[in-house]
């Protein structure tokens, strides 16, 4: 499920930390945990059985001007993609947690304070393929930046650009590996996944984002934008990446995506 929420700030402090990922990714966590404390330990914790959270957002839209490691607002009201790998009937449930909501985005140096104006559910562009396992062709670009690396001896990542081979080998790991924990072990090993990088009139642009940044366990991570990528999968396969983000830190916001 896809939804586009519209927040509208209500401190009077208009300052957003540059990597606001983490403390959106707590508050958007905090909402659901007020209305099904059961529910948020499900996704939070457990995914399904694997630890996976099938869950994404995408970068913040609006109007910022950069201020150092701040972003300050220039207009009241900011926008911002939220997309969740549920069940259709889950969607009344989902909308009436956001009405209304607050999200603070906080961390040490700053505090602003947004009230969620309002949440639209966005209709899935596979909509129309009533068939779960046809094999379907998209093609998409990033919203947030797309994470992908392989793990090195000490267990950091070696992070990859999609002009490298081992992008797209890194994506389609990720994705079979939660095609496992979403349906079962066998869907994910035979599963087609093919992901191809389109040619791109201009440059991709690579990102640096700092999870917990200014915490004794802050990580680096690097992501891509400007780029498009042809991906070719069963349509389930297919939702579950627009549903929960494609590549690494997905419940980070990073690996949001859209059909273009």
């Amino acid at each position: 499920m896809i939804f586009q929420l519209n927040l509208n700030r209500i401190s009077n402090e208009a300052l957003v930390p540059i990597n606001y990922q983490y403390p959106l990714s707590a508050a958007i966590y905090k909402i659901l945990q007020k209305g099904d404390k059961g529910y948020a330990q499900f996704l939070h914790k457990e995914g399904y059985g694997k630890g996976y959270k099938f869950f994404t957002f995408s970068e913040l839209k609006g109007k910022f001007k950069r201020d150092g490691d701040r972003l300050i607002l220039l207009e009241d009201t900011i926008r911002l993609k939220v997309c969740f790998h549920l069940p259709k009937a889950s969607q009344v449930f989902v909308e009436g947690l956001f009405k209304s909501e607050t999200i603070e985005i906080a961390d040490k140096k700053s505090k602003a304070a947004f009230t969620v104006q309002s949440i639209v559910a966005e209709l899935s562009p596979l909509s129309s393929v009533e068939n779960e396992k046809e094999i379907l062709q998209i093609i998409i670009q990033p919203e947030s930046a797309i994470v992908a690396g392989t793990k090195k001896e000490n267990g950091n990542y070696d992070f990859k650009a999609p002009d490298e081979e081992e992008f797209t080998e890194s994506l389609i790991y990720s994705w079979r590996e939660k095609i496992k924990a979403a349906y079962n072990e066998k869907a994910g090993k035979e599963a087609i996944l093919v992901i191809e990088v389109e040619k791109y009139a201009n440059p991709y642009r690579s990102r640096l984002i700092h999870i917990k940044a200014g915490r004794k366990e802050e990580t680096k991570i690097r992501g891509f934008l400007n780029f498009k990528l042809k991906l070719t999968a069963e349509k389930r396969f297919l939702e579950l990446v627009l549903n929960s983000g494609l590549g690494l830190y997905s419940a980070q916001g990073m690996g949001c995506v859209r059909v273009v």
